[in-house]
């Protein structure tokens, strides 16, 4: 089978979420948190990089730690790092921006290449030397972005809470945090020394009527582009599983809402209500970036009933001619740049759709309550042989899950490695159609595998395996053979 790639598509049990992507040289590279699976707490582990070829996609080298968490400003290491962005300053070399959990500061790493390892630099502040964050016209700093243009070099934070959030953070200590949107400062040659006024950048849920952001308020997730002579802002808006846009002709004032990119759960494709999501959703994270002349968005999508252990995915996006980027669907083979062969196995874990008979819900802050949520399915992992591995778990009667897209040449057999109770698995090419093959599952505890013919047309098409039965199942992977 040739080359491919698929979502996630950074190596399997790798959690990193918040994904920054950036092109330097003839490179692309990912910075974002790091989760760990069944986590706790979010971003609890080192920052790392992962880079590829902007001519080969599918060849994605680990580039190892980049910045440890245990160090300075957090000697004890029980501070975690959220979502880091890079930029090339005006020395050449790597500027890495980041904030420990709700400490409200900014911190600054320098490298002398991209992919580190990088040292402590310094704390974002003000000419006075008051950390920025700390000013009183500061907002929270949080989730930086960090750009470098011909202007200058403009740092862009915030986290828009609502009144539930807010007080929450407020019997924490955490003062400087309210619904007013994301904020923009300008930084000195030094990449550090905060050289303007703070302005608000784009509303959120508190100041936004008549701006034509209702609905889609900054929440959280700065991120910046330009893209030809227009400043494009990305962010989580306040739906959080959405990551939208806004656009202007200056980096720091001007922004319009643009629309939604893409949702975690597909809430919104094609008119989608959230009752009726395609996948467990939750907060989300990301960017645009043109690599090789084509434009993607990089997000994260949720594992383990949890928005702890958060996983790495991209789609394609189009800009138009009038500067507007369409929503686009969560797809099984993002960066692949067409559908996937119909040859081979795929692990079950690439599904970008997933629910239970019932639909799919947000994925909680911690773990499941299993009483609640004991018929969810999930994507999760085990060990065999000293190796993880990612499988979906709990399949339950009614329970879908969708991969898009396969090029399919017939006739086609298709083989599932399960394991469960008895019942049946029903192949579809869409959800609720006619079954194009329906698989007898046997009852065994043990992986073992499952086969039937697909018939139908051939082409470019989904696949949605729903389990009918009393039980439940396991569903590793399945093999076209």
């Amino acid at each position: 089978m040739e080359d491919q790639v698929f979502n996630p598509y950074l190596p399997e049990c790798e959690y990193v979420p918040d994904g920054e992507a950036h092109v330097f040289g003839n490179r692309v590279y990912i910075f974002g948190s790091h989760d760990k699976f069944n986590s706790m707490r979010y971003c609890v582990g080192d920052l790392v990089a992962y880079s590829a070829p902007v001519n080969d996609l599918t060849n994605w080298k680990y580039e190892g730690v980049i910045y440890k968490r245990r160090g300075v400003k957090n000697r004890l290491g029980n501070k975690c790092i959220w979502a880091p962005d890079v930029c090339r300053g005006t020395d050449g070399r790597y500027y890495l921006y980041f904030c420990f959990c709700w400490k409200s500061y900014v911190c600054v790493a320098v490298s002398d290449t991209p992919a580190g390892k990088y040292k402590f630099y310094g704390v974002v502040r003000h000419k006075d030397g008051t950390p920025y964050g700390k000013g009183t016209e500061d907002i929270m700093c949080f989730d930086p972005a960090v750009l470098a243009d011909d202007g200058g070099v403009y740092l862009y934070s915030g986290y828009s809470a609502n009144p539930d959030l807010v007080r929450m953070l407020r019997l924490k200590g955490i003062k400087n945090v309210d619904g007013t949107g994301g904020q923009v400062v300008r930084l000195g040659k030094d990449m550090l020394t905060v050289e303007s006024r703070p302005r608000m950048l784009i509303p959120g849920y508190k100041n936004s009527k008549g701006t034509g952001f209702e609905g889609h308020e900054m929440y959280e997730a700065s991120s910046i582009r330009k893209v030809g002579d227009k400043y494009y802002f990305v962010y989580s808006s306040r739906l959080s599983h959405e990551l939208a846009y806004a656009i202007s002709d200056y980096p720091d004032r001007g922004f319009k809402y643009g629309g939604a990119i893409i949702s975690n759960g597909d809430i919104g494709y094609k008119g989608r209500p959230q009752d009726r999501a395609l996948n467990y959703w939750g907060n989300n994270h990301g960017c645009i970036e043109n690599i090789n002349g084509q434009w993607y968005v990089f997000y994260h999508r949720q594992t383990n009933k949890t928005e702890q252990s958060r996983q790495a995915c991209a789609e394609k996006i189009y800009i138009d001619e009038s500067g507007k980027i369409s929503q686009v669907e969560m797809t099984s083979c993002g960066l692949n740049g067409k559908p996937l062969s119909a040859s081979g196995f795929y692990p079950a874990y690439i599904a970008c759709n997933l629910m239970s008979g019932n639909g799919a819900v947000k994925c909680a802050y911690g773990p499941f309550s299993k009483h609640k949520y004991k018929e969810h399915p999930c994507i999760t992992q085990e060990k065999a042989g000293g190796a993880a591995y990612q499988y979906i778990s709990n399949m339950r009667n009614g329970s879908t899950a969708g991969y898009k897209f396969f090029d399919i040449k017939l006739p086609r057999i298709i083989k599932l490695r399960v394991r469960g109770s008895g019942g049946a698995i029903k192949i579809c090419t869409s959800l609720g159609g006619q079954p194009v093959a329906n698989v007898p599952v046997a009852a065994d505890s043990q992986w073992h595998d499952v086969s039937a013919e697909l018939h139908f047309h051939a082409g470019e098409t989904p696949l949605y395996f729903t389990y009918e039965g009393d039980g439940s199942i396991d569903l590793q992977g399945f093999a076209f053979v």
